[in-house]
């Protein structure tokens, strides 16, 4: 570590609160698949800000609407409309063949918003008595970091010394249909999962699940909430991870590369008789909606669109998987993923790998201890996938 990295990380851990455990790298200026320190030294960027950044560090087409934004207007609050939230919420109802949309800022926001929308409709529809909802949820998840959220992790480090937690959440095993029907009651009003658990370690559901859960909550009048904030516009292959079984859940929940990186946006989109009980007052945001995040995201979404990157993640990723395959190193478990959304299972903790990666030009991060995570931009290519390859190969071969 030179001494120039070293005078930015003592200012990080002298005034900063040390929630964070990242790797020993001091990042200046971004650049598609690339990322460079402050001593010029460049990387791939394998982690895309946990998918944030699909379109790639500082997309030209969505820079350029943001700078064009800056020059006109950026906040109105929702006291007054403004002429760029409509489109965009058009945009994402198009694309996730939903009713309506609120648009909120972080993705742990829009979870809770969803949560709010699952119990209105619980009391109002479904009529479940007062403050009995109940909204069933998968063992390792993970929707974020506020405390109700919290409150339903399997994770002790998320949840301890935060509680007490917040009632109404079942927790249930992942990837199995009979734990969900087991789990819902009368007073069920939503399930909320993940389509794949990416913070878990990339862990990937028995074909079939998603039509499963589908079928389920439709039979048991059950809402079906998909986060789809890691996993949503492109990362596994297709736009969306639940387009895998063709499956439409009742609630889609947005973030991340809604933005392409820029500025944090987040949604919820779902049918007109979930979102219509959220009548004025019920629910809002100062900056949901701004005309600034209302021009980045509709640039956002047209790269997605435009430049077919779901596509482009299906055909690289299995190419990055079969590459990953040949690694015959003894302490690797497995490989699996979807898309470019890849994790390395390893026998041992993965902490030194990926800092023996990142001192070979690669940028990853650890999940779960032993699973190293692999997400670069959707916009990577064939020959970069193989040069960041070899980097990998040459940095594992070696521990």
């Amino acid at each position: 570590m030179s001494r120039l990295d070293q005078r930015f990380i003592s200012l990080d851990e002298r005034y900063g609160a040390p929630n964070y455990h990242p790797l020993p790298v001091v990042l200046k200026k971004g650049k598609g698949v690339y990322v460079w320190d402050v001593n010029g030294n460049r990387y791939f960027d394998m982690l895309s800000a946990y998918s944030a950044l699909n379109q790639g560090h500082n997309h030209p087409k969505i820079v350029a609407a943001a700078k064009a934004q800056l020059n006109r207007l950026t906040l109105t609050s929702r006291a007054f409309h403004n002429a760029l939230m409509g489109p965009l919420l058009k945009e994402i109802c198009r694309l996730t063949r939903q009713d309506k949309a609120i648009l909120m800022n972080s993705g742990a926001e829009a979870v809770e918003t969803a949560i709010k929308a699952m119990r209105l409709w619980g009391y109002q529809v479904k009529k479940i008595p007062k403050d009995r909802a109940e909204i069933i949820v998968c063992r390792n998840n993970f929707h974020g970091r506020t405390t109700t959220i919290v409150g339903f992790s399997s994770d002790p480090n998320s949840y301890e010394g935060f509680g007490p937690k917040t009632p109404g959440f079942i927790e249930i095993e992942y990837g199995s249909g009979k734990s969900l029907e087991s789990a819902i009651t009368s007073n069920t009003c939503g399930f909320l999962f993940e389509p794949l658990q990416g913070e878990a370690g990339v862990l990937i559901p028995p074909t079939g699940y998603l039509k499963e859960i589908r079928a389920l909550c439709s039979k048991h009048n059950v809402l079906m909430c998909a986060d789809e904030i890691q996993t949503g516009l492109g990362r596994t292959g297709k736009l969306f991870c639940c387009d895998h079984e063709k499956v439409r859940p009742d609630l889609m929940i947005l973030g991340k590369a809604l933005s392409g990186g820029l500025y944090p946006i987040s949604a919820v989109a779902a049918r007109s008789d979930i979102m219509d009980l959220f009548t004025a007052g019920k629910h809002g945001s100062t900056f949901g909606g701004n005309p600034l995040a209302s021009s980045i995201g509709l640039a956002a979404l047209k790269v997605i669109v435009e430049e077919r990157l779901p596509q482009k993640a299906a055909a690289t990723g299995e190419y990055f998987r079969s590459l990953l395959q040949t690694l015959k190193l003894d302490f690797i478990q497995e490989v699996r993923g979807k898309g470019l959304l890849i994790g390395v299972e390893l026998k041992k903790p993965a902490r030194p790998f990926c800092e023996a990666l990142a001192k070979n030009g690669i940028l990853a991060k650890e999940t779960h201890e032993k699973t190293i995570r692999f997400a670069p931009p959707l916009t990577i290519t064939r020959a970069q996938i193989q040069e960041a390859f070899n980097l990998i190969r040459s940095a594992l071969s070696y521990r």
